[in-house]
């Protein structure tokens, strides 16, 4: 990058909505793979549940380090390592000869994409300061993971069937690589920094006490379907982790240095949001992975046919997702975040009481999904917001390990208790039946928006109102506005 050249907002925006669809892509993407894995590598169902668990559990428990980490060491410098650890580990998957080294590289794919995902989240807190900006920007995250997740599931099933499972861990690869290289010209170097007061100490015992803990309750979590809620292996691994995160509160209010300072976690908007971030992805994440089973085993469809069936509802994500800004100004903060939750809480109703055993997608599938489309953006983009606001230029990306860490245990919490409830309601291999225990997974998944649209309520935050001048109209402005942001990068 030339001297005194100053990089593209709008092309730093494209690069981190494209590193969120390839996170949320590599999620859906390997589990339609796994059956044709189980084939190859002689993998029985177990073996292949930890090929999707190890990502999640790594993913999940890092997080949070991964975010603290971006903030003491430069956020584009994390996110680049993070780019190519995902990048190798991939490479690794692509080429694994057992099961055992497949798992082994989905964990690591999840520490990369754990530092990946909160120093892209932090950069662009960062690239746009709270107001109407930063909320268009995290509408485009929005849609980004609406799509990143219809289009796994369709990029799975073609990949698979014409070249085979290996070319999804290689999709990874060169995704990762062409993000790595666009970053080193897109995203603003980070200038000298005086080292602070801290003396660059770091939490260590902080650190891992919190990724212990939050790793044990992701694997007790990831585990308890397969091998009981009140299994030795699962009330172990819940108990111990809780345990650590239970000494990892009592450590950071006695370390000089913390790794989550208690003021941070003391304020009550910060709290209730990402509260309401987890019950978001419990309601949403699930209902993705059992509309697609839903589409598959009781309606007959195939693979793709169930990606494909997701389409109309990550279009309506992404043509109302950069609208989101704009109605948060019209309604404010807390009633979006209200409707957007009672959308969410009705649309999962709705599809609920319309599954069928003899019914077809336009008559059971379409119209609710069309209302969960609109309610996606809503509530995804007013809680990043609100989680966010009250962060320093210090703090964004100790807010983004924040919220993505309940984000990502919300899914796990909630793909867990849903598939459990669908399971036990299912007591037999009927169309019949699974329909029934779809149905009350996506009752209580509606439950699980109702109760956050209740809390909602309570949300109060004051926001910065629009500038009366469109931001980055004029060049001087432009680099003033370059030069302030590599200072937080």
């Amino acid at each position: 990058m030339s001297a005194g050249r100053v990089p593209s907002v709008r092309g730093a925006l494209a690069l981190l909505a494209s590193t969120q669809l390839l996170l949320i892509l590599d999620t859906a993407i390997v589990n339609v793979a796994l059956p044709s894995v189980g084939e190859d590598l002689g993998s029985g169902s177990a073996g292949l549940s930890w090929v999707a668990n190890a990502y999640l559990i790594t993913f999940g428990g890092l997080l949070l380090l991964g975010g603290r980490t971006a903030d003491l060491l430069g956020h584009r410098r994390v996110f680049l390592a993070g780019l190519a650890v995902l990048a190798a580990a991939s490479a690794a998957g692509a080429l694994a000869p057992n099961a055992g080294v497949l798992v082994a590289a989905r964990a690591t794919q999840g520490v990369g994409a754990a530092l990946a995902a909160a120093a892209a989240f932090a950069l662009l807190l960062a690239l746009f300061p709270d107001g109407p900006a930063r909320h268009k920007a995290l509408g485009a995250f929005a849609a980004m993971g609406g799509l990143g997740g219809v289009l796994g599931t369709v990029l799975g099933g073609v990949l698979t069937d014409l070249l085979g499972w290996r070319s999804t861990f290689w999709l990874n690869v060169a995704a990762a690589a062409v993000l790595a290289v666009s970053a080193r010209s897109t995203l603003p170097r980070a200038p000298a920094r005086p080292r602070r007061s801290t003396g660059g100490r770091f939490d260590l015992a902080g650190a891992l006490t919190a990724t212990g803990g939050l790793g044990l309750v992701a694997y007790a979590l990831v585990g308890g379907g397969e091998s009981g809620w009140l299994s030795a292996r699962t009330l172990g691994a819940g108990g111990a982790g809780l345990a650590l995160l239970a000494a990892f509160a009592v450590i950071e209010t006695r370390a000089a240095v913390p790794l989550v300072p208690p003021a941070v976690l003391a304020r009550p908007a910060l709290r209730l949001a990402n509260a309401l971030s987890a019950l978001a992805q419990m309601a949403l994440f699930p209902m993705f992975f059992l509309v697609s089973l839903y589409l598959q085993s009781v309606l007959g469809h195939s693979p793709l046919g169930g990606g494909l069936g997701l389409l109309p509802l990550s279009l309506v994500v992404v043509a109302v997702a950069p609208q989101t800004g704009r109605i948060i100004f019209r309604l404010g903060l807390t009633r979006t975040t209200t409707l957007g939750f009672a959308l969410l809480s009705a649309g999962t109703l709705w599809l609920a009481l319309a599954l069928t055993a003899d019914g077809t997608f336009f008559t059971t599938v379409l119209a609710p999904s069309l209302l969960l489309g609109l309610a996606l953006p809503l509530v995804m983009v007013t809680t990043n917001v609100a989680a966010t606001a009250e962060a320093a230029p210090e703090e964004t990306g100790l807010a983004s390990g924040l919220v993505n860490t309940s984000q990502q245990f919300g899914s796990v919490l909630g793909l867990a208790v849903l598939v459990a409830i669908a399971t036990t309601r299912t007591d037999a291999a009927t169309a019949a039946a699974q329909t029934t225990g779809f149905r009350a997974a996506l009752l209580v998944a509606a439950a699980f928006a109702a109760v956050a649209a209740l809390l909602s309520v309570r949300l109060r935050l004051r926001l910065p109102a629009p500038a009366t001048t469109p931001p980055r109209r004029d060049r001087a402005a432009e680099h003033t506005h370059g030069d302030h942001v590599g200072d937080h990068i």
